[in-house]
């Protein structure tokens, strides 16, 4: 494999490597922050047409409630009152998410309480509240709320579980104990569910509990207790292979948390599945609005401090977070991570990430831009095409964000080498190229091939005759000064005229023609530099200082033909150079131009390429190590 390509493909996987550890370190680093944007991504995905089943249905106690009926707390009659004109309707089954733990603080007891037992006759004739909630929450198939509490307390009460195969491997929301509700009101309920609900760091709700562990009890969910009493179903069923969870006829897939992600509903969803208690209260709502409906009742108003944040909503109250369960459960369409989402996502992180830094490293700033947008925007558009299909949540932020990272690392990266390999070749050519030609190299490297070629040069030789006897006759400083100026004028011709410097020897200047990058009729071009350094040359030597110190004049040896070209030397000392027969020539006709008398003579080759008119044939000469060769010089 040519040297440039092996240095390039080190580049490549040197700078993916690197731009997916940096990658991959910057995720870790960010960690918390990329969490924040994947729950916002999958926030938006499940607000996408919230499920509405027409089953649910929310009983708010509103502000136009309170204002109507007074301040809450409300006395149990009230309460008991509104129940029972549920429970007229017939509902499929009512969840109460309000905690009626106590007894009724309006009623006899509670008063009794407060004012002594020397009062206590007089308010004998009290209505009993919490007998008549008891006779409420006992006409209609009811499920009490219960919060979890972080001192123990006493045992819920148990809840029917039935296991069908191995059991999962769980680990539900726990806590020490559960604040219940009154016992003489649970008693006569069809169920008890928790009604707590967590939030992430932003107080942001999410999920609501199908399992909690209270006292080591599992107790459901109010959403799932509502919906096994509203199906008649007699127990849970945690089904092992899955998990799932079936309650009735619905399976509801389980996470290790036990906790379902909801389908959060904007405010303005709640009016078309909601009922104010007050138009309840006045006879105003129609029996058959609840008549085989799943009733949620609890309360909106902010002076009851039930209002949570969602995805959907800042202040959403916790009674419409259940009933966005409910729907959630009900359409069949549960938001789950499913167990291998940390590998697929892993893969995508890799792939997408050596994607990025493979394109930073290789392609132009915009087709690598183009080839990392597409593939980020391909993945995110398969994660939203999942959650579609199968409501799968699959993060859709994290590897894009990774293709971002290494494209900007290997881009960088790449930036670095071009840089430094163009500082490298500005060393190398900038004293032996013209200018235009340098930056031609330094924008496309790959025009010269500094491994090695085989290609057709113009080789030049100089030599000033008597610089032996030249060096004798001055000092060391006054010699170096004539040998810069004489230098720099013959590099100026030869420069102009497309050739190249290839090194200067002792007071003999080596030079090619079409090396490193092609040179049209580049016999030609040498030919006419040639001249012109003779002219040149002349004219140096007429000047005064020079003359006073002798210098002699110029010879050159000129051919064309193959020649192998590239870098030859070893470590930082490389010299890019050219090998070949008519190299070799180049330098033994400069040498026989003292035999002829002349001051330029010119190999077979490259004479064969000039016309005729231009040159004259000085005879067939033999070179030492090349044999007898045609030779030609400059015509008078």
């Amino acid at each position: 494999m040519p040297l440039t390509r092996r240095l390039f493909l080190g580049a490549l996987a040197s700078a993916g490597i690197g731009s997916l550890l940096l990658a991959l370190c910057a995720c870790i680093l960010a960690a918390p922050l990329f969490d924040n944007w994947r729950e916002a991504a999958f926030d938006e995905l499940v607000q996408v047409a919230p499920p509405v089943s027409g089953q649910v249905v929310v009983v708010e106690i509103d502000d136009a409630s309170l204002a109507h009926f007074g301040p809450w707390p409300w006395a149990r009659t009230r309460l008991a009152a509104l129940l029972t004109r549920i429970a007229d309707a017939r509902p499929r089954a009512v969840g109460i998410d309000i905690l009626l733990a106590g007894p009724d603080r309006y009623g006899r007891e509670a008063l009794g309480q407060q004012l002594g037992d020397e009062a206590h006759a007089l308010y004998g004739a009290l209505p009993d509240g919490d007998g008549r909630l008891t006779k409420a929450i006992g006409a209609a198939p009811t499920v009490l709320s219960a919060l979890l509490a972080d001192q123990a307390t006493a045992s819920p009460p148990q809840v029917p579980i039935l296991l069908q195969g191995e059991p999962p491997k769980l680990v539900p929301w726990t806590s020490a104990g559960a604040v219940q509700p009154l016992e003489v009101l649970s008693s006569v309920a069809a169920g008890m569910g928790v009604g707590s609900l967590s939030g992430d760091e932003r107080g942001v709700v999410r999920q609501v509990p199908l399992f909690a562990l209270a006292a080591s009890v599992p107790v459901p969910g109010l959403a799932a207790e509502t919906l096994r009493v509203a199906e008649q179903a007699g127990s849970f069923i945690l089904i092992g292979e899955g998990p799932s969870l079936a309650i009735g006829g619905h399976a509801i897939p389980l996470t290790p948390d036990s906790q379902l992600r909801f389908r959060p509903s904007p405010s303005s969803h709640w009016g078309e599945r909601s009922l104010s208690a007050e138009a309840i209260l006045d006879g105003e709502v129609p029996p058959q609005r609840l008549a085989g409906k799943i009733v949620l009742l609890g309360g909106s108003a902010p002076a009851l401090g039930a209002l949570r944040a969602t995805a959907a909503s800042p202040v959403a109250p916790s009674v419409q977070i259940e009933a966005d369960a409910l729907e959630t459960i009900l359409s069949e369409r549960v938001p789950l991570r499913p167990s291998r989402a940390g590998w697929i996502e892993g893969a995508a992180f890799v792939l997408l990430a050596l994607a990025g830094a493979l394109s930073g490293a290789s392609l132009t700033p915009l087709r690598a831009l183009a080839v990392t947008a597409g593939s980020s925007l391909a993945w995110t558009g398969a994660t939203i095409a999942v959650f579609r299909q199968w409501d799968w949540l699959v993060d859709s932020v994290l590897p894009p964000l990774a293709a971002l990272v290494s494209l900007i690392a290997a881009a960088a990266h790449a930036a670095i080498v071009q840089r430094r390999q163009a500082a490298g070749i500005r060393r190398r050519f900038e004293q032996h190229l013209a200018p235009e030609l340098v930056a031609r190299i330094v924008e496309r490297p790959d025009l010269v091939r500094f491994s090695g070629e085989r290609r057709e040069v113009t080789a030049l030789f100089t030599d000033i005759e008597g610089f032996t006897a030249l060096t004798e006759r001055l000092d060391a400083e006054r010699l170096v000064a004539l040998l810069d100026a004489y230098f720099s004028g013959i590099a100026d011709i030869v420069v102009r005229h497309g050739g190249m410097i290839d090194k200067f020897v002792g007071d003999a200047a080596h030079c090619l023609f079409n090396a490193p990058l092609d040179l049209p009729d580049h016999p030609r071009q040498a030919l006419t530099a040639a001249q012109e350094i003779i002219a040149f040359s002349r004219t140096f030597a007429a000047r005064t200082d020079v003359a006073a110190a002798g210098l002699g004049r110029t010879r050159i040896g000129l051919e064309c033909g193959d020649a192998v070209v590239g870098d030859v030397g070893m470590g930082s000392k490389l010299d890019y150079t050219a090998h070949g027969t008519a190299v070799n020539m180049a330098a033994r006709l400069e040498a026989i131009n003292k035999d002829f008398g002349t001051d330029i003579c010119i190999g077979p080759n490259a004479g064969a390429r000039l016309a005729d008119a231009e040159l004259r044939a000085l005879g067939p000469v033999e070179l030492r190590g090349l044999g007898p060769v045609q030779v030609f010089t400059v015509a008078p």
